[in-house]
């Protein structure tokens, strides 16, 4: 049961302390986008894929939102950005910067990035959607919420973002 998970009520209380009204779905877990899309009718919202990143050092994090239906070439999009070559970061290095495993990332693992060393790069595609649904840190569940809302979630964190065509 995700609700039972610490990591899900800890973001589903910052949501609520930042009165950001969501709903909650439950489902099998999904470990990719193609899981996600089969568990994702009847939510609102537009259905984002959550990349962890690093640049070629090692030395920068980020992580890149945008429609799960969207191909990506993430280093083209990394060298146009000025971040040069950027490429999938290893799963110690998403356990370290955002407390997650593979298959959950989201942007509520900001609420682990103590230091504030992950960079978001939010898809400008997103602002065309009222609601976009994300994982609550566990991937046996979706949250949908409206993209004012996720801004609000990304000024609270104090990571930087930027808003980018990818």
């Amino acid at each position: 049961m995700p609700k039972n998970n610490p990591e899900v009520n800890k973001v589903l209380k910052v949501l609520e302390d930042l009165n950001i009204q969501y709903t909650f779905h439950e489902h099998p877990p999904a470990y990719t986008v193609e899981d996600a899309k089969k568990y994702a009718e009847g939510i609102e919202g537009l259905h984002c894929k959550n990349l962890f990143l690093r640049n070629y050092k090692g030395n920068r994090h980020f992580l890149m939102i945008t429609e799960n239906e969207k191909p990506l070439r993430i280093k083209e999009v990394g060298k146009r950005l000025g971040f040069g070559n950027l490429s999938f970061a290893s799963p110690e290095r998403l356990e370290k910067h955002l407390g997650l495993e593979p298959g959950s990332v989201s942007p509520f693992g900001l609420i682990n990035d103590v230091n504030n060393e992950t960079h978001v790069l939010l898809d400008k595609v997103t602002e065309e959607h009222e609601y976009i649904t994300f994982h609550p840190n566990d991937n046996r569940a979706t949250l949908s919420i409206k993209h004012h809302d996720l801004i609000k979630f990304l000024q609270w964190s104090g990571n930087k973002y930027m808003i980018v065509n990818l």
